[in-house]
Formats: C-alpha cells, structure tokens, sequence
C-alpha cells in the first residue's frame, strides 16, 4: 500500500511557515471595524435625518387625491342601544316611584318643612318622628273649616286622644297655597301646638312625609304625662332651604 501524498507542496517545515508569513501579509476582505467606521456610525447618530424629510422622500411621485373626488363624513359614537335602553328604564321607575309613593322627595328640604321640640327632648326626636319610627294611631282633618271651627275640632281631637293614651297623631290641614299672603290653618296648627294649652303635652311636632299628606299636614308625639308649667315647647327651627327655591 502506497502512502497517501499530501495536496501541498511543501517539503519541509521552512516551506510551511514561509507559506503562513505570506498569507498573513494581504488584508482581510471584511473589515468592520475601525476608527472611521466608528465616527461614521456616531455621526448619523448625532445628527439624524429628519422624519419629515423621510417622509417626503418616501412620497415622492404621488399624486393626492383632488378634494372634491372624496367625501369628507363626521363620525358619531353612540352609546349602545342596550345601556340606553337601560338607563331610560331606570329614570322612567324612579320618576313613577316619585309620582305614586313619593320616594326620592324628602319634605324636610323644602322650605314648607315645620318642626319643634319640648323641652330637653334631643333633636333626634324630631327626626326619628319625620321618618316614620313612631307609628301614626290617630288622624284629624281640618280641611274646609274656618279657623275657629278648626280650632274646636282641633282641641276635641287632642282631648280625646290623649284621653286614649294615643302617643302618635296626624293632623291635614293643607299647604295653603289658595290663601292670598301665608297658609291659614298650617300656622294656625303651629301656633295652637306651641301656644295653645296642649303645649304641654307635646313631645314633638313636624311635617308628614310626602304619602302622609307632606307639607300639608302636620304628625305630632304627645307626652303620657303634661310636663311642668315652667316648661315650654321649644321655638319652630327654620325651614332649611335647598338651591333651587
């Protein structure tokens, strides 16, 4: 078996390393280094072309459409016609709960709203009474009496119900809203509960809620027991008022 001959002609090892030596003197084809190269690369970044300038190179050639060639259209975002649907449902229950039973009205923010307490009864009385904790066993109504014929029907009704150890009352006596300067017989009421010999006897006065008559009628807390002469009911707090009236 003949030995396999080397594809290089080199006889020895002088003519290998002379063979390096040459191949080492030419200059690699890919060079991607290097100190131009470098500030070449660091001067685009440093000044960068415009995007404007990009822009117009990019659309050169192109011709825009003319203005009357298109038509230019609003677009309007609308709610779904769900959640329309929903909301108009929603305002349409609350306004029919206002209108049959009054929910969502609060008296108290008019400026027809009434109240008074006795004396060293604390202010929360009062608003319990408007709110419909203490339960309602009797009811008077003046409507259509004079105020003196009022006045009688008015004292025979708190006799009585004292008498029946009623402790919650409900007097109607209407806004007044047909008398020429002030409500006749709502004043009349106020002034027959604070002035009047039954002052004594209570505890607390306010205005009905918007099914019991509202501002037109009056509920009242009686005592089971007259207090002291020297004690008095205490004065009509002012109506707040809401903005708007």
């Amino acid at each position: 078996m003949k030995p396999r001959q080397s594809s290089l002609p080199l006889q020895s090892f002088q003519d290998f390393k002379d063979l390096v030596e040459v191949k080492s003197s030419f200059p690699l084809k890919c060079q991607v280094s290097g100190p131009s190269v470098e500030r070449e690369v660091e001067k685009k970044n440093e000044n960068p072309e415009p995007e404007e300038n990009l822009f117009a190179k990019a659309m050169e050639g192109v011709t825009p459409f003319p203005e009357n060639h298109y038509v230019q259209r609003a677009v309007r975002v609308k709610p779904p016609e769900r959640a329309r649907v929903k909301e108009d449902a929603e305002t349409l229950a609350k306004l029919t709960e206002l209108v049959k039973y009054g929910k969502g009205f609060n008296v108290s923010d008019t400026p027809e709203y009434i109240e008074g307490i006795g004396y060293q009864v604390p202010p929360a009385v009062v608003k319990r009474l408007h709110r419909g904790d203490y339960s309602i066993d009797a009811h008077l109504d003046l409507h259509g009496f004079s105020a003196e014929a009022a006045k009688e029907r008015f004292e025979e009704f708190l006799k009585r119900a004292l008498l029946a150890n009623k402790k919650g009352v409900l007097i109607i006596h209407g806004r007044g809203l047909c008398s020429p300067s002030e409500p006749v017989l709502k004043k009349k009421v106020e002034e027959w509960l604070t002035r009047g010999p039954f002052r004594k006897w209570v505890v607390a006065y306010c205005s009905a809620r918007i099914y019991d008559g509202g501002a037109g009628a009056t509920y009242v807390l009686l005592r089971g027991r007259p207090v002291s002469k020297r004690f008095k009911i205490g004065k009509v707090k002012p109506a707040r008022k809401l903005s708007g009236y």
